[in-house]
């Protein structure tokens, strides 16, 4: 007996639990504080969700634009470069529209400048891949607009209790307030935490589609340009790649000095 009441003196006292916690709050915040935390959650896991798979199809593109770089321009037709690139390549995509429409300008029986049903068709290929890139950005610029807001929503919740707690109390002790305000403060962070890195996310993003939107329209100028000029126009960089400079061989200046000049000066016989 002795010995049970000196075990269970020396144990350890269990850590006491924490009134003041998020458990603690949303329980006592009820529907509206749960439903507060539930949409606030899910707009954080759609938001990193989106993230990294458009990270994922943003440094796809640019890996394909280096590929294309290196191999594309060295074929002696499109349809060559084509084969050599990837099967779902948004530029191979680009090629393959310029190619059909090229066939199809033919099949027109209403007269259309060859030069802009091209530009059409390429610029229509072009936008498919640029709204592809741009989906679901839209979602992380409504999650930075309006998380702040719905926490905000939480936020007010929390005090409008504190306050019915300090009203049915008659006195404004800590104990009665402490929790509600608690709740307050807890997804007034929720909502900066979900809203912060969502338009972080959004203006990264936007800015790599830029400038993976600038390296598709540069491509598909060139696309055009070989279309309409038959083959004979090539970038710049297909053109250095492609074609050698040619060698400066040191010739022998010749002597210009005729039997009647000495020294540049003519002479009278």
């Amino acid at each position: 007996m002795i010995t049970t009441i000196l075990a269970a003196a020396a144990a350890p006292a269990a850590p006491a639990e924490n009134p003041y916690g998020l458990g603690a709050a949303l329980e006592q915040g009820g529907i509206i504080a749960q439903s507060v935390f539930g949409i606030l959650v899910l707009f954080s896991v759609v938001s990193f969700y989106i993230m990294f798979t458009k990270l994922f199809e943003q440094q796809k593109i640019i890996n394909q634009y280096k590929r294309m770089r290196s191999s594309f321009w060295s074929s002696n037709s499109l349809r060559e470069g084509s084969a050599k690139l990837e099967k779902n390549s948004a530029y191979k995509q680009i090629v393959d529209d310029g190619l059909a429409a090229q066939e199809q300008h033919s099949k027109l029986t209403d007269p259309v400048e060859a030069h802009d049903w091209l530009h059409g068709s390429l610029n229509r290929s072009e936008a498919a891949i640029n709204s592809k890139l741009g989906g679901g950005l839209a979602f992380l610029a409504t999650v930075g607009a309006t998380a702040p807001f719905i926490g905000l929503f939480g936020t007010v919740v929390g005090i409008y209790r504190a306050l019915v707690k300090i009203g049915a109390a008659g006195q404004a002790s800590i104990d009665a307030v402490a929790g509600p305000v608690g709740e307050a403060l807890i997804m007034t962070a929720l909502g900066l935490v979900v809203a912060v890195p969502a338009v972080l996310a959004y203006n990264w993003l936007q800015r790599r589609n830029k400038a993976i939107a600038e390296d598709l329209s540069s491509f598909s100028n060139d696309v055009l340009g070989y279309l309409a000029s038959g083959g004979a126009v090539r970038p710049s960089f297909a053109g250095a790649a492609t074609k050698p400079a040619p060698a400066v061989a040191n010739k022998a200046v010749p002597n210009t000095t005729t039997a009647g000049q000495v020294g540049g000066v003519q002479t009278r016989g």
